[in-house]
């Protein structure tokens, strides 16, 4: 009897392995936890989870920052002998923000037992 492969459970798998794995170079991994955080929201809005909403804002919130954290790279940085000040930084703020927050939301994913169903 061949078993049916849940697709929507491997990219969330993948998801949450690319926003571990992505941390251990935050600047050129980046694109990883991008990735990552991306496949995580579609994952839980495919299964319509509740937590589908959270996932998105903090996806979106990640690749605003990775968006400033390459385009202020390419401009040459901020501070110092740029022509940016240090308050530019602060549009790098959403990614490291959301993406601790996205992993403390699956931590307490995994620990939070799931509610039982009513049958009436």
């Amino acid at each position: 009897m061949k078993k049916k492969i849940n697709w929507i459970r491997i990219v969330y798998i993948l998801g949450v392995v690319a926003l571990i794995i992505g941390a251990i170079d935050p600047l050129e991994g980046s694109v990883v936890i991008a990735g990552g955080s991306i496949a995580v929201a579609f994952s839980t809005y495919l299964t319509h989870d509740r937590h589908w909403k959270p996932f998105l804002i903090l996806s979106i919130m990640i690749v605003i920052g990775v968006f400033f954290l390459f385009f202020f790279s390419w401009l040459g940085g901020f501070g110092g002998r740029s022509t940016l000040s240090w308050w530019w930084g602060t549009l790098i703020l959403p990614y490291p923000l959301a993406w601790l927050t996205t992993i403390v939301l699956l931590i307490i994913r995994a620990f939070k037992k799931p509610k039982p169903q009513t049958v009436i």
